[in-house]
């Protein structure tokens, strides 16, 4: 495994406990990252995300699960790749790990820090990583505006 990582930081402008929620929580996480979700928040839960809720067994990340949990702190599940990268990052005990660092930033703002290690050194684990780098940014930049627009599921306790 490569000691690259991905990092990528925002701020957004919602309360800790809201941000941490939208994470959390099935009917919120599916309102901005994937359209299914099975999340079970706790260590050794299921961290799974179905982006064709049709068909569970492609384009998610079945079988994932949390493996840290600190309450509005920090989050780290395994991940999977979308298929075209299954070959690489899809191997039982070789997965890839996301970290999420939640911080107060003031009344009304938390920052965000998102790290994603565990990537391998060939070709094909380099093109994976090259899109998960734009991937995050618009995940991350869904998670901003459906939390900021003030509407729906996200923005209320």
């Amino acid at each position: 495994m490569s000691s690259e990582v991905i990092v990528k930081e925002i701020a957004i402008e919602a309360d800790l406990e809201l941000v941490w929620k939208a994470w959390l929580e099935e009917r919120r996480i599916t309102q901005w990252f994937a359209p299914m979700a099975n999340v079970d928040p706790r260590i050794g839960g299921k961290f799974e995300l179905f982006f064709d809720p049709s068909n569970p067994e492609r384009m998610g990340t079945k079988g994932c699960t949390i493996r840290e949990l600190e309450e509005q702190r920090l989050l780290v599940f395994e991940w999977k790749g979308p298929d075209d990268f299954a070959e690489w990052m899809n191997r039982e005990g070789e997965l890839t790990v996301v970290r999420v660092e939640f911080a107060p930033a003031g009344p009304g703002k938390t920052n965000l820090k998102l790290t994603h290690s565990g990537w391998g050194t060939s070709p094909g684990w380099s093109e994976a990583k090259e899109w998960h780098v734009a991937a995050w940014n618009q995940v991350l930049g869904s998670l901003k505006s459906e939390i900021e627009s003030g509407e729906g599921v996200l923005c209320c306790r």
